[in-house]
């Protein structure tokens, strides 16, 4: 009878974490791409993941610098490497301004990026890359606030996994407050709403066009040429 009891009751957990496995996203790409698209909801907010390091990383750490922040993983085929090739080669081109700005790959597959793969990954992109990790509930966390989609997708046969997600490459200001975000295939920049003044240049990191920041009334598309990015 004991016995019985055991074997039901794990069947019961196995029965409970295939049903949790199984679960949809909790908000469809099309409602989150649409929330950043248009400005329709707060983004970024507080996490605590770790680096490719080890070392514990929270939102606070980065105060008093612009951030880059960008969710993929590091099995990502081409989507992933192409946006973090182009936030590097913007670093380079600003210079020393460049120190300014810090630039925050988080994953969405913390399963399989663990600090060590990350720890090979991110410096093939840029020195001052931080890679973050952290167990799932932390980065499902962290992605609700930047109102990331991700969803765990199989293969055609089962045997392995990728990663459906939004890519954007979110602008933070100094003290962690979301200003825009870019969308390098489309050579463009968007700022948010009434955003401030925060520094003088920034490079598009798709040609690298000088950008001029300065409020704006509403979200703005910027087109970046060889001359300072204009309002489309």
């Amino acid at each position: 009878m004991r016995l019985t009891c055991i074997l039901a009751a794990s069947v019961l957990l196995c029965l409970i974490a295939a049903s949790a496995l199984a679960q949809p996203p909790e908000r469809s790409t099309a409602e989150l791409m649409d929330a950043v698209m248009w400005n329709r909801e707060p983004i970024g907010g507080p996490f605590a993941l770790t680096d490719q390091n080890g070392l514990r990383r929270t939102d606070a750490d980065f105060r008093g610098k612009l951030m880059l922040v960008y969710f993929g993983f590091t099995y990502c085929p081409d989507i992933c490497p192409t946006d973090l090739q182009a936030i590097g080669l913007a670093l380079d081109q600003l210079g020393a301004a460049g120190d300014a700005v810090q630039p925050v790959f988080i994953t969405v597959d913390p399963e399989r990026d663990t600090p060590h793969v990350l720890a090979d990954y991110v410096p093939m992109f840029h020195p001052r890359l931080i890679g973050l990790s952290g167990d799932a509930a932390a980065i499902r966390k962290a992605a609700r606030v930047y109102r990331v989609y991700y969803a765990r997708v199989p293969t055609r046969d089962g045997s392995d996994y990728t990663v459906d997600h939004s890519a954007f490459i979110y602008l933070m200001d100094r003290e962690g407050q979301y200003l825009g975000f870019f969308r390098p295939e489309r050579r463009q920049i968007f700022y948010k709403k009434n955003s401030p003044l925060v520094m003088e240049k920034i490079v598009c990191p798709v040609d690298f066009a000088s950008v001029i920041d300065r409020p704006t009334r509403s979200i703005t598309a910027m087109s970046c040429t060889k001359n300072p990015c204009s309002a489309l």
